[in-house]
C-alpha cells in the first residue's frame, strides 16, 4: 500500500528548457487548472496531488522533467548532505532489487564538484539499506529503474524522485533524425509560439522538415495524442507509492480523448532521404495519414492549399562557416519565393543567425528566444501581408563590391601575362571587410580574419554575409564553390590543423607546374600563393643542381625545382601526409628521378646528414613546439643556429633561400655574414603583383656561400 503522506499532496519541481518557463506555465495552468504555479528560471514549483502529477508527466509537451520531491535541508558541510539522503526512508520508496542512479545539480563553497555530491549522496542511500535489509541496491547510470536528481542552490539541498525518468521531450516515436535535429519539447514551442495553436484547423507546413518533428508534433497537438502515451519507461513505474489504478484510468481518459484532426499537414525536404525518414518517424507516432509528404527546394515550393496557413520551420543555421556561401543565395531565392506563392501565410523560423533571414527581405511581426540545446536562437515570426510580399530591390553596389570590381581590372591586365589559375583578389583593403580572398580555379577561398575584440560578432557576421552575397556575381563563380575559413594568428603547426575531412583534391596549375590543393580540410590549402614568384626563382636555379627543400609543406618547390631540371631532390617535413602529398604532386607532373622524400624533425635530420647541396630552400615556421620536435622552435630566436647546420651541407658557391612570415622578423645580418654567405635581400623581388598590397607577407634573402 502505498505511503499515507503521499494521498495528501505532493510537492513538485517542472524543469523547463531556458526560454520555455513562460509557455510551459501557461500549459500547466491549463492542464490543472486548480493549481497555484510559481514561476523560477528555468522551474515551474506547484503543490498537487498525485493525480496531478500524473497528468503533467503524461501530457506535459513542454516540460524537461517532473520532480517529486522528497527531502529538502541546509547543507553548510558535506556530512549534511549525507544526512540529508539518510533521513529518507528509501526502502518505502523502492525494493533493494531496483538499480538506481544520482542526478546531482549546482555547487557552492560546501559542494565543489558535482560527481562528488552524486557519490555522497549514492552512499547515504546504499548505507541505508545496508543498515535496514543487509543488502544493497545496484547503481546503473545509463539504465536505471528510478534516478534521484538532487539540486543544489545557496546551500540547500532538496532531493527529488524524477517521476518523468528522463527528459519528457524524448516522445520514443523517432526511428531516425537527421543532423543536429530540433528536439520535440521546442518543436512543441516553436507551434504555440508560431500562433498556429490558437487555429490548429489551420493548415501547417514544414519546408524544411528534417526528420519530421516540427509536423509531427503539430499532428500530435491536433489529434489530442498525449505525448506520454508512447513513453517506454517512467520514474515512478518501480515506486513503491505508486497508483498504479490512478495512472490507468488517466491513460484510459487520455486515449478517449483523441480526435481526428481538422487541419491538413504537409512535410517536405530537398532530400529524399529526409523525407523517407520523416514518414517513418510519422507512421511511428501514429500520425501518418494526415501528412502529405514531398521533397523539393524551397526555392520552387508552391502553397499546397488554397487557404493560407502557417509555416514553421528549423531551417539550417550555417553555424558552420562554410555553409554560407551556399545558405545566402537560398535563402534570398526563398524569401522572393514566399512573397510570390505565400501570400497571407504566416512564417516561423527558428534560427540561429538572422543575418541569413534577412537575407529574405521580411520585416518579422515577432520574436522570441529559445534555446535549441546550448545554441541561443530565436524564433522569428512573419506575416505575408501585402507590405511584406513588396518586392524590395538589392543594393546594387557597396564599398566592399566596388573595391573588389577594382581589384579585378587591376588584375586582368597582369592575368594575361601569368601562367597561373590561382592567385588573391583581395587582401583587407577595407578595414571593415577584413578577408582575404584567393580565386582557385574556379573556387573561391574566403579567409576571414579574426575581428578586433572591440568590433561586436553581430558586425564582423553582417559584413562576412555581404561579402559572400556579393562573390558570386563579381567572380563568376557559383554560390556552392566558395569555401569560407576564419584565419586566427596561428603559431607553429596550428596552420596545419584539420578542420574537415572531406579528402577533396583539386587541380591547380602555376608556370608550367600542376598541384594538388585541398581547399576544406586545413586551413591553408597546400600551396602558398605569395611563394609563387619564390618558386619560379627556385626554377630558374636548380638545373643540374643537388637541391635541398627543408620544412617542405606539400612539396610544390621540389616540384619546380624538378621542372627546373634539378639532378637530385631531397624533400624534408615531419608530416607523413605532407609528404604523400609531396609524392602525389610529384606524380601529377609526371615526374620520376632521383627525388628522395624524408619524414623527420628537419632541425635534427640537418645535424645527421652527410650530403651536400648546390641550392637548399627554407622556409620555417615562426613558432613550433610539436610533440614530434625535441626543443621549442622560434624562429627569430633560432634561425642563425638552423642556418649554421645548413651551410655546412652547402657546396662551395651554392645558395640558401630562406623565407619566414613572422611579420616582425629582424634578420641578424651579422651573425649570417660570419657564417661566410653574402645576403641579398629578395623581399621586393618575390613579392608577386597579387600580394603588394601587403609587402609584409613573407621575408626573403638569397645567401651565397663564398667558394
Amino acid at each position: 500500500m502505498p505511503p499515507l503522506f503521499f494521498k495528501v499532496s505532493v510537492l513538485l519541481t517542472i524543469t523547463a528548457a531556458k526560454g520555455l518557463e513562460d509557455v510551459l506555465l501557461a500549459e500547466l495552468q491549463q492542464l490543472c487548472p486548480t493549481l497555484t504555479f510559481q514561476l523560477k528560471p528555468g522551474l515551474v514549483l506547484v503543490e498537487g496531488e498525485m493525480a496531478d502529477m500524473y497528468r503533467i508527466c503524461l501530457h506535459s509537451r513542454l516540460a524537461n522533467r517532473v520532480l517529486l520531491q522528497l527531502a529538502e535541508g541546509s547543507v553548510t558541510h558535506a556530512d549534511h548532505l549525507y544526512q540529508l539522503a539518510s533521513g529518507v526512508d528509501w526502502p518505502a520508496h523502492f525494493a533493494v532489487e531496483r538499480s538506481f542512479a544520482v542526478d546531482f545539480h549546482g555547487t557552492d563553497n560546501t559542494i565543489r564538484n558535482t560527481q562528488f555530491g552524486a557519490l555522497k549522496v549514492k552512499d547515504a542511500v546504499v548505507d541505508l539499506y545496508q543498515q535496514r535489509l543487509n543488502r544493497r541496491p545496484n547503481v546503473d547510470k545509463q539504465e536505471a529503474d528510478w534516478r534521484l536528481h538532487v539540486r543544489l542552490h545557496r546551500q540547500v539541498a532538496k532531493l527529488y524522485l524524477d517521476v518523468s525518468g528522463g527528459s519528457l521531450h524524448q516522445r520514443h516515436y523517432r526511428l531516425e533524425t537527421g543532423e543536429a535535429p530540433v528536439k520535440e519539447h521546442l518543436a512543441a514551442a516553436m507551434l504555440i509560439r508560431s500562433g498556429w495553436t490558437a487555429d490548429m484547423s489551420k493548415p501547417l507546413l514544414d519546408p524544411m522538415c528534417g526528420s519530421g518533428t516540427v509536423v509531427i508534433e503539430a499532428a500530435l497537438m491536433a489529434a489530442n495524442i498525449a505525448p506520454g502515451l508512447s513513453r517506454r519507461h517512467w520514474g515512478f513505474s518501480h515506486w513503491l507509492g505508486h497508483d498504479e489504478s490512478l495512472w490507468t484510468q488517466l491513460v484510459q481518459l487520455a486515449k478517449q480523448a483523441q480526435v481526428i484532426p481538422s487541419s491538413v499537414f504537409y512535410a517536405n525536404d530537398i532530400s529524399q532521404s529526409m523525407v523517407d525518414m520523416a514518414r517513418d518517424n510519422a507512421r511511428s507516432a501514429g500520425v501518418e495519414q494526415w501528412i502529405h509528404f514531398s521533397h523539393g527546394s524551397v526555392e520552387n515550393l508552391t502553397a499546397p492549399c488554397e487557404q493560407p496557413g502557417f509555416i514553421v520551420t528549423n531551417p539550417p543555421y550555417g553555424e558552420r562557416l562554410g555553409e554560407l556561401a551556399n545558405l545566402l543565395p537560398l535563402f534570398a531565392s526563398w524569401g522572393s519565393q514566399l512573397k510570390v506563392a505565400f501570400k497571407d501565410w504566416h512564417v516561423s523560423m527558428l534560427t540561429s543567425n538572422r543575418d541569413l533571414l534577412r537575407q529574405m527581405k521580411l520585416s518579422a511581426s515577432k520574436q522570441y528566444n529559445l534555446m535549441n540545446g546550448k545554441l541561443e536562437c530565436q524564433l522569428v515570426n512573419y506575416l505575408l501581408d501585402e507590405r511584406n510580399c513588396e518586392v524590395r530591390e538589392a543594393p546594387q553596389n557597396n564599398d566592399f563590391a566596388n573595391r573588389l570590381g577594382k581589384n579585378l581590372v587591376k588584375l586582368k591586365k597582369w592575368l594575361k601575362t601569368q601562367n597561373v589559375n590561382c592567385y588573391r583578389v583581395y587582401d583587407a583593403d577595407l578595414p571593415e571587410y577584413n578577408v582575404a580572398i584567393d580565386v582557385y580555379a574556379d573556387w573561391v577561398v574566403v579567409q576571414e580574419y579574426a575581428a578586433p575584440k572591440n568590433v561586436p560578432e553581430a558586425k564582423t557576421r553582417q559584413r562576412l554575409m555581404e561579402v559572400v552575397a556579393a562573390l558570386p556575381a563579381a567572380l563568376n563563380v557559383a554560390a556552392d564553390r566558395i569555401v569560407l575559413k576564419v584565419r586566427e594568428q596561428q603559431k607553429g603547426a596550428k596552420q596545419y590543423n584539420k578542420l574537415d575531412q572531406r579528402r577533396e583534391y583539386i587541380e591547380v596549375y602555376e608556370n608550367g607546374a600542376k598541384l594538388w590543393v585541398n581547399l576544406h580540410d586545413y586551413l591553408d590549402t597546400g600551396l602558398f600563393l605569395d611563394h609563387r614568384v619564390t618558386r619560379q626563382l627556385v626554377q630558374a636555379r636548380s638545373r643540374h643542381k643537388e637541391v635541398l627543400n627543408l620544412f617542405s609543406y606539400t612539396g610544390s618547390v621540389s616540384v619546380h625545382a624538378a621542372l627546373g631540371g634539378a639532378r637530385r631532390i631531397t624533400t624534408v617535413d615531419m608530416s607523413r601526409t605532407y609528404l604523400e602529398w609531396a609524392k602525389r604532386n610529384f606524380s601529377l607532373n609526371r615526374l620520376s628521378g632521383a627525388y628522395r622524400f624524408e619524414q623527420a624533425d628537419c632541425l635534427q635530420w640537418l645535424k645527421s646528414d652527410r650530403g651536400e647541396y648546390d641550392l637548399i630552400f627554407i622556409d620555417p615556421p615562426s613558432f613550433s613546439n610539436s610533440k614530434r620536435m625535441n626543443n621549442v622552435w622560434d624562429v627569430q630566436r633560432d634561425h642563425i643556429a638552423l642556418l649554421a647546420d645548413a651551410v655546412k651541407r652547402l657546396a662551395p658557391g651554392g645558395e640558401i633561400i630562406f623565407s619566414n612570415n613572422l611579420r616582425k622578423f629582424k634578420l641578424d645580418e651579422e651573425a649570417v655574414q660570419a657564417l661566410g654567405l653574402s645576403i641579398t635581400d629578395w623581399n621586393a623581388k618575390t613579392l608577386p603583383e597579387d600580394f603588394k598590397r601587403n609587402p609584409k607577407i613573407h621575408h626573403c634573402w638569397l645567401f651565397t656561400k663564398q667558394a
